[in-house]
This record gives structure tokens, sequence and C-alpha cells, in this order.
């Protein structure tokens, strides 16, 4: 006789919680479905083997204990033919998808009303519900493919959105300069202050010019002929390449040799255009959100953040010590 031969390891957690522990109950409950597992009855859960999936299930098993209640987790197989085929369908992550897709929809005529700030953060959280279906999406196939094709068209008119007001990359290579000839000028970019815009003016008043003065611009056409512009198009320093402007401002001034620098330049690429990820990128945003929230005169955001760029400077001047 033929008899179906398993291709998936399964894992099966059961669970028994003293019912007057509404607390854990939940918290119990509420984990489970963000690894994935799905229920076959109360309390009898089933999920696919496969990575760090044991452990976390495992861990879970050892808080029902510590909770006053009981767990088991075992390893289990189908026995019948097509069943292993059934537990699968279980795990079938179109309807998530499908959610997925319309809050995207529903998203993207709002795209052209919304802040930089706000762009950012939306992008963010549409991300990380994404990023968390796909996480427990075990056995991907059309609807994945799908929704990915779908993402990607929402992440390009997203950075469309967010690249409305900023500078557009230029072609070409970045001339060496001499700092000596860009001492007590006047520089000037667009008024309220973000990620590149700050680190940059934070960059030239700390290593290129320190006695540099600042205008904030309502708008690139007001800059007057004696000052350099930086980080909007027709600037003399902007986006070059792949570079964002702070990163221009380092290549021009010959200051990627310094570690730390380079190191500020990966936060600043990321949270500017998206790139590789710094661990300090979110607290340095939520910083300056905070910042530009409370303080409506860019002079006093510049003081304020370039503090926090001075030490975060000082973290990875020490990080990069360390390393050598």
């Amino acid at each position: 006789m033929h008899v179906e031969v398993a291709t998936q390891e399964w894992l099966l957690l059961v669970v028994s919680l003293p019912t007057a522990n509404a607390t854990a109950r939940m918290r119990i409950w509420r984990a489970v479905k963000g690894l994935g597992c799905e229920a076959l009855r109360d309390g009898a859960y089933l999920m696919p083997a496969g990575g760090e999936r044991e452990a976390a299930l495992q861990e879970l098993a050892q808080e029902c204990t510590r909770a006053g209640g009981t767990a088991w987790l075992m390893a289990v197989q189908p026995r019948r033919p097509g069943e292993e085929g059934a537990w699968r369908q279980l795990f079938d992550r179109g309807e998530a998808y499908a959610g997925l897709r319309k809050s995207w929809m529903d998203a993207v005529p709002t795209l052209a009303g919304l802040s930089s700030q706000e762009l950012a953060r939306l992008h963010r959280r549409l991300a990380r519900e994404y990023e968390a279906v796909c996480a427990i999406d075990f056995f991907p196939g059309d609807a994945a493919a799908d929704a990915r094709a779908a993402w990607a068209e929402v992440e390009r008119r997203l950075r469309r959105a967010l690249q409305a007001d900023e500078p557009h990359e230029r072609a070409g290579a970045i001339p060496r300069l001499d700092p000596g000839a860009y001492r007590g000028r006047t520089w000037a970019t667009r008024r309220r202050l973000w990620v590149d815009r700050v680190a940059s003016a934070w960059l030239i008043r700390r290593f290129i010019d320190p006695d540099a003065r600042f205008l904030w611009l309502a708008q690139p056409s007001d800059c007057p002929p004696h000052a350099l512009g930086f980080d909007f198009d027709g600037a003399a320093f902007t986006h070059v390449g792949e570079r964002v402007t702070f990163e221009t401002l380092l290549a021009g001034f010959g200051l990627e040799s310094d570690a730390a620098l380079r190191r500020l330049a990966v936060l600043v690429h990321q949270l500017d255009v998206g790139g590789d990820a710094a661990a300090e990128a979110a607290g340095f945003e939520a910083v300056l959100a905070g910042a530009r929230e409370r303080l409506d005169d860019d002079d006093a955001l510049l003081a304020e953040m370039g503090t926090v760029l001075d030490s975060l400077y000082a973290h990875f001047a020490r990080a990069a010590a360390r390393e050598k």
C-alpha cells in the first residue's frame, strides 16, 4: 500500500492555564499568534518546524508553567494521505496579504498631503506590517508573489512622495576642495531642517567652516548669489550619484578617512534615502522629530541637534578606536 511521505516536520504546543489567570492567557494567545501558530482547538497550537521556532515555543511552554499552568511541546507528523496538505492550508496567508494590499490602496491617495515626517512614519508602519506577515508565511505562494510586487510599487510611490521636496541626484565626479577657501562663508539651505540638512550644517560648522553663518531659505530660489547652497537642486553641494549631501561634503573636503564620520554617513543616508541599517537611526530620527515639534527656530534646532551629533560622533569614534 502506498503511504504518503511527510516532507515537513511539525510542532504542536498544548497548553492549559488557570481560568482565573486571564492576563497570562491573553499574553500566551498573543504570543502564539505572533509566532504564526494555528489553533487546532483551544490550547492546541500547530506550527511547522524550522528556524528558531522550536526554541520560541519552548520558551512559551516555560512561561505557561511559571504562570501555574501546564504545557507540552511535541513533534508531530500527519499519518494519513493528504493530511499534510490540509495542515499547510491552515497557514495560507492569502487573506492577510489581501488585507495589506487594501491598506496600501487606501494609503496611496493620501501621500500628497503628508509631510516628510508623516511619510517616513507611514513607510515604517506599512513595512513593519508587511514584514510581520512575511515572517509567518511559512509556505509562500502566488499571494506572496503578488504582494511583493504590489509592495514594490507602494515603496516606489512613497519614495517619490518623500523626494518631492528633496534634491535630485546629479551625475559627475566630486572634486577635492581646499577647506581654507571655504572659511567664514555664508551657507544656505531649506528651512525646517531635517536629517541630511541638519547633519550637513553640523558637519560644515564642526569640520569645514567653524565660523559658518547659515541662512534658512523658504525656497531654494531665495538663495543669494554670495551664499554656498547645500541640499537643494542647483546648490553648490547636493546629492551626487548615490551620495546624499552629507556624503558629498565628506568626499569633497577629504573627510572620508574619519571612521566616525563614515558611521554617521550610514545613518544619514539611511534616514534620507534608505539603505544599510544603522542601529542608532531610529533614535536620532525620534529626537530630531521631537526637537522640530518644540523649536520653530532653525538656529536653535541646529544647536540642539548639534549636541546630539557631537555625542554620536564621540560614540562612533570610541567604537572605531576599539575596533583597531
